[in-house]
């Protein structure tokens, strides 16, 4: 059985697969500062997007946007803050999206969906 961080890390990988394939550009991939991580920080013309990979195999725990809590997200936003100004991009537009992969039996995607500005800083 695969650890809890290789399952994050091919998560990750969908992801980073479906933003390419839908014409981002992967800045950086589980940038880290101080306590917190923005899984992909990718861009789409001149935005910068802060992706939050959210993986379940089933909704035992609840659907993956569910996991979302307050203090999560002031934690991506607080993240998010920091790659600006460590970049040196507080001009930039920028969003926190959320990506949702559900799998189902032996692993098969049942559900990919990219939800764009899911987070207000």
């Amino acid at each position: 059985m695969a650890s809890r961080s290789e399952v994050g890390q091919w998560g990750e990988g969908i992801a980073a697969k479906y933003l390419i394939d839908h014409g981002y550009v992967i800045r950086h991939r589980n940038w880290r500062h101080g306590h917190g991580e923005l899984d992909i920080v990718a861009a789409l013309g001149e935005r910068i997007h802060f992706v939050e990979v959210r993986l379940r195999r089933s909704e035992q725990f609840g659907k993956p946007e569910e996991t979302l809590d307050a203090r999560k997200q002031a934690k991506l936003i607080a993240t998010a803050q920091a790659y600006l100004e460590q970049h040196d991009l507080l001009d930039q537009p920028a969003q926190i999206d959320v990506i949702i992969i559900e799998l189902g039996p032996r692993n098969a995607i049942t559900r990919l969906e990219h939800l764009e500005a899911a987070i207000e800083a």
